[in-house]
């Protein structure tokens, strides 16, 4: 099955590129691997949701947008790509948790990133990955989540 089909399945819509926020690219490529920048949980181009995971905004919550923002990397990808079934694998994954000072959940936080990829992608979207805790966050945005992509040749 296609990645866009997959997509379809699921009721998903891969969104367009959010744009960059400062001097960097949404996505770059070298040679057969694609990094992307961090993706905020970005919808029409607006923050979803801002403040602490943990204190202004819920965890469940927090996982949600990290589903967002992967979502946002997979179109990212596809910038620089040009289909995403050229995904033989995603590599990376790290996602940055803005977090109230006792919050030490950040990893059920970025599983909602690693489950979107999962899903999406299967065993394709298996992954190493690292879940930080913050301080803060461009926009004061609750997650963030960058990817690392192999290609096929």
């Amino acid at each position: 099955m296609s990645v866009a089909a997959r997509l379809a399945e699921l009721g998903l819509t891969l969104p367009e590129v959010v744009p960059p926020l400062a001097s960097y690219q949404p996505a770059v490529r070298s040679g057969r691997y694609v990094y992307t920048s961090g993706q905020l949980p970005m919808v029409d181009g607006k923050l979803v949701a801002t403040g602490k995971v943990g204190a202004e905004v819920a965890p469940e919550q927090a996982a949600e947008l990290a589903r967002i923002c992967a979502l946002n990397a997979l179109a990212a990808v596809r910038s620089v790509a040009g289909d995403l079934d050229r995904v033989a694998r995603v590599v990376k994954v790290v996602g940055f948790v803005a977090s109230a000072p006792d919050f030490t959940g950040q990893p059920a936080v970025v599983n909602g990133a690693s489950d979107l990829l999962g899903e999406v992608l299967g065993e394709k979207g298996v992954h190493a990955r690292s879940a930080v805790g913050v301080a803060v966050l461009p926009l004061d945005a609750p997650v963030e989540v960058e990817i690392q992509v192999e290609l096929t040749e």
